[in-house]
């Protein structure tokens, strides 16, 4: 039986992985796609992509999500690292879906005795097992890192639960992207397909009897939690949970293509291939107007295509070369805006799209 939901937001053609690049252009035009119908359960009160298909997401060796090549990132990480600290010192823990294992590495450089679990680690270090961390896998530690993992998962509870049961409970830490910040910041290319579930902080706190600690991280993009595993148990709505999504969410996309459309003849460029630089560009495209390159700091995207759009992404000094001084660049994620001015020497005019 169907569950009562209040819609909340809709978009169509969505490139099912923004994370991944593609080797030409036509590859890239030619992605997979999927929907995106954003609701919030009235029996729970989360916040979910209600025509998510889990069996077109399959992650594979062109999915590139690595964000620690970045100064700023690192400082955030070992912002993470602090909090980590202050409930699991001397105790063992093990990341689920440590991805390329670089938080891990962070930890193990703090002096934790952490292992991590990821079927898709594609590194050397022997602390990584290349399995599913779920009852049976033979595993267990005081403590449960989680990062940027439940929001990718489609039924979360279900999820955590499976953890609690192969772990027997122990300390967990949470880290998603907060909604609450989407919808304050009106960051409607932080909206994508990769991610099913979308959690404020009420949320987290309402998933677990015990919570020690929670808050924003990153500039509040970030929630995060650290609670109880055992206390464990599926959250039930209140009419303090309803969600306030904004009425006006796409309100910036016309001013964003009006500056695109400005900046003709002399340049334009989104400063991010990842997921926002994707959504930015495909609702700069369906605008009406073109930038003319993407810019990334890692090297397994440059030269390769954003999904659905095609637009090339270049390393910052190749991107350099091509740009006018007079070119307009579009930072993604105002976080890392004094890093970006730093990179190209301040020759460009920024716009901050998610100020």
């Amino acid at each position: 039986m169907r569950r009562p939901t209040t819609p909340l937001y809709s978009a169509s053609g969505l490139p099912v992985f923004q994370n991944c690049t593609y080797a030409t252009q036509t590859e890239a035009r030619g992605c997979p796609t999927g929907d995106m119908t954003l609701v919030q359960s009235q029996d729970t009160g989360l916040i979910y992509n209600e025509t998510f298909d889990p069996a077109l997401v399959t992650y594979g060796p062109d999915y590139q999500n690595e964000q620690a090549l970045s100064g700023v990132f690192q400082k955030h990480l070992q912002s993470v690292s602090t909090v980590v600290d202050r409930h699991l010192r001397g105790r063992s823990l093990i990341e689920v879906g440590c991805g390329k294992g670089y938080f891990l590495e962070v930890l193990l450089a703090h002096g934790f005795d952490i292992i991590g679990m990821d079927p898709a680690y594609e590194g050397t270090n022997p602390r990584v097992v290349r399995q599913p961390f779920q009852p049976g896998s033979g595993y267990h530690a005081d403590g449960i890192i989680l990062r940027h993992v439940l929001e990718h998962v489609r039924d979360p509870v279900s999820f955590l639960q499976a953890i609690r049961d192969a772990n027997g409970g122990g300390t967990i830490y949470i880290e998603v992207p907060c909604f609450d910040w989407i919808c304050e910041h009106r960051v409607w290319f932080d909206v994508f397909y990769e991610h099913v579930n979308y959690f404020r902080l009420a949320d987290l706190q309402r998933m677990f009897g015990t919570v020690f600690e929670a808050g924003r991280l990153f500039g509040e993009q970030y929630l995060y939690v650290v609670a109880d595993l055992g206390s464990l148990r599926t959250p039930v709505a209140d009419p303090s949970s309803a969600a306030a999504f904004p009425a006006d969410f796409l309100a910036s996309v016309n001013k964003q293509a009006a500056a695109v459309k400005a900046g003709a003849g002399r340049g334009t460029a989104i400063w991010g291939g990842a997921s926002k630089g994707v959504i930015f560009a495909l609702m700069m495209e369906r605008a009406g107007v073109q930038v003319d390159l993407a810019v990334d700091i890692n090297p397994a995207k440059q030269g390769r295509y954003l999904p659905v759009t095609g637009v090339k992404v270049h390393a910052p000094d190749d991107a350099m070369k091509a740009l006018p001084a007079t070119s307009n660049i579009f930072v993604m994620n105002g976080n890392y805006l004094g890093e970006i001015r730093a990179a190209t020497q301040d020759r460009y005019a920024y716009i901050t799209v998610d100020a």
